[in-house]
């Protein structure tokens, strides 16, 4: 490169660059107003949270999520004993789980919903087994 031509090609590297750096605070501004965004949005769900928690009553516990471990259980008995069939009670009484109808309630609608799902058939009334 020439002497005559070094000029030129600076204007070209600097013509570059000023594109370049207007890019970048287009991007810069985006990223502002996303973030101004979400940080709203982020004390939105903080307000809710607070107001949901001062009209929750005080000292009522509420019921602990159900562990998964009790939540697989009926199709853990199920695939331990394909073969056998079980009523809602007789597999409580197996996974000592309560007897209560609230309960067992439950699990009719979990033993519903697996004959759906087509992982159990109903050979029987109120009888459950595990599908082949």
């Amino acid at each position: 490169m020439n002497v005559v031509e070094l000029p030129a090609d600076l204007q070209a590297r600097h013509d570059e660059a000023t594109t370049r750096a207007g890019e970048l605070r287009d991007q810069i501004e985006h990223l502002m107003a996303a973030l101004a965004e979400t940080e709203a949005r982020l004390t939105d769900l903080a307000t809710t949270r607070k107001v949901i928690a001062e009209l929750v009553p005080t000292g009522a516990e509420s019921e602990p999520p159900e562990s998964a471990s009790a939540y697989q259980a009926i199709p853990n008995v199920f695939n331990r004993h394909p073969v056998q069939e079980f009523r809602v009670r007789d597999l409580h009484e197996f996974l000592g789980m309560p007897t209560d109808d609230p309960a067992m309630n439950v699990s009719r609608s979990r033993l519903g919903r697996l004959t759906r799902q087509g992982f159990l058939t109903p050979p029987g009334r109120d009888l459950y087994q595990k599908r082949t």
